[in-house]
């Protein structure tokens, strides 16, 4: 396809990462990440951390444009694979408004612009509709059943299998946490920043599934997660994808979902998420 060289790739994510102006701040957001275990302790399910990970989070992030959005959108699913989406008028529009307000920021805008400049879109509104579909367009994970997306599995989180799969947005977790449906047990990756956005790998169990590493950008505003994925996706689909963020390199594992496809035979997203050790 059109060709985006490591360099570039590290070069522009750390251009997204320092236009990321809606991150949180260390006032805006306060974590209580307690115990740290090893990674072959990850499948013990012991809960090791006695409170929260989410110990403050301002109202002032919360009611930024981007993170209404996404707040908007995070109630819009059923978690249990084989439970078909159903997504009224009302729900396509909150996509299209998320879309849009990330278009808005330095973030949304920088990213459509390189695309653009490598000749991927020729249109903003084209990049849109093609995240449109790459990140909210349904398939199914089981029976046949239109029961997921990309988004719902990467953002929002999906049950399989008797399993947490996916979940991999730090807003989901604060706000199911804060409402008493997940619980937090430890952490087994901490990345090497000192201000946000963080990298975490956490054990949890959420509404009575565990997840043993669910690993997430920490701090990030939803378009930075949105931003750094679609560029990975978009140039490495299916592979490892090597960021630069604040002089540390970071993998991005992103996967293609090889059973369907929209388009001219594109793919959708099955899955990103930061590659911890």
């Amino acid at each position: 396809p059109h060709h985006v060289s490591d360099a570039e790739i590290k070069s522009l994510s750390e251009t997204l990462y320092k236009l990321d102006h809606n991150r949180a701040t260390a006032s805006e957001l306060v974590i209580d990440p307690q115990t740290l275990i090893s990674s072959s302790e990850t499948g013990s399910r012991n809960d090791h951390s006695s409170r929260p990970m989410f110990k403050q989070v301002s109202s002032t992030l919360l009611s930024k444009p981007t993170y209404k959005a996404l707040l908007n959108l995070l109630d819009n699913y059923r978690r249990v694979t084989g439970e078909v989406e159903d997504v009224p008028s009302q729900e396509v529009q909150e996509q299209d408004t998320f879309l849009q307000q990330t278009m808005n920021t330095d973030v949304g805008r920088e990213l459509y612009n390189f695309l653009h400049s490598k000749g991927v879109y020729s249109s903003q509104s084209e990049f849109i509709q093609d995240l449109k579909m790459m990140w909210f367009g349904l398939y199914s994970r089981s029976s046949g059943k239109l029961d997921s997306s990309g988004f719902e599995h990467i953002f929002v989180g999906e049950i399989k299998g008797g399993k947490v799969s996916g979940f991999h947005n730090w807003l989901q977790f604060y706000l199911n946490e804060k409402q008493g449906l997940l619980n937090y047990y430890s952490h087994s990756f901490n990345g090497p920043w000192s201000t946000y956005p963080d990298v975490f790998g956490m054990q949890f169990e959420w509404d009575g599934y565990f997840k043993e590493v669910g690993s997430a950008f920490i701090g990030s505003s939803p378009e930075f997660d949105l931003a750094i994925y679609s560029l990975c996706y978009i140039t490495r689909p299916g592979k490892k994808c090597y960021v630069s963020l604040g002089g540390q390199t970071l993998g991005i594992q992103t996967y293609t979902w090889d059973n369907s496809s929209y388009g001219d035979g594109k793919k959708y997203i099955a899955s990103a998420y930061p590659a911890t050790p």
